[in-house]
């Protein structure tokens, strides 16, 4: 119990001299106190990684240094932002649309009769070309590209139609004074 009384004593001893180098460090008497502090928080936890004899100044003084640095690395990732006019401008656009247009695009696809979703998902999709998808369901070539014709023609006016139903929803809405 002695050695980490007499420990915290040379730490508390060398306090002055730790705040005089962080301040020389960052030129600004908060972040030096908070520099110093963190110093001795980091020092304090790692305590049983000082090897007694060793200079326990330049250990301080280490630790000080590389976290210095390293706020100073985190800092340039960091933009200063005391009025929120950065964040304020800050855009991210909406996902919400990807996702109701990919439940839709996967309900019109139910929808289409199983050769037809296949032979569009095969070529569209895939990205197969016309010959390996007719390979891959055994049919001829000018089978698959009737089937994919009729499934894109076929697709287009079930979400033509589910769109204009949404224009019409929209309309009603606004008509009514709800939207």
């Amino acid at each position: 119990m002695s050695s980490t009384s007499s420990w915290r004593d040379e730490v508390v001893g060398m306090i002055p001299a730790l705040r005089a180098f962080a301040w020389s460090l960052s030129h600004n008497g908060s972040d030096a106190d908070d520099l110093v502090q963190d110093t001795l928080i980091k020092a304090w936890t790692n305590r049983d990684k000082f090897e007694p004899g060793t200079n326990l100044r330049a250990w301080l003084f280490t630790i000080l240094r590389n976290t210095y640095y390293t706020s100073v690395l985190r800092r340039r990732r960091e933009v200063r932002d005391e009025t929120g006019e950065y964040a304020g401008g800050l855009r991210s656009p909406p996902t919400q649309d990807w996702s109701v247009a990919m439940r839709s695009l996967q309900a019109a696809l139910q929808q289409l009769p199983a050769e037809h979703r296949e032979a569009l998902i095969l070529v569209g999709a895939a990205g197969l070309s016309y010959e390996e998808a007719a390979e891959i369901c055994g049919c001829a070539l000018g089978t698959i590209k009737s089937r994919v014709n009729r499934a894109r023609a076929r697709l287009l006016k079930i979400m033509d139609a589910e769109d204009a139903t949404d224009v019409m929803a929209l309309e009603s809405a606004t008509a009514m004074g709800t939207a």
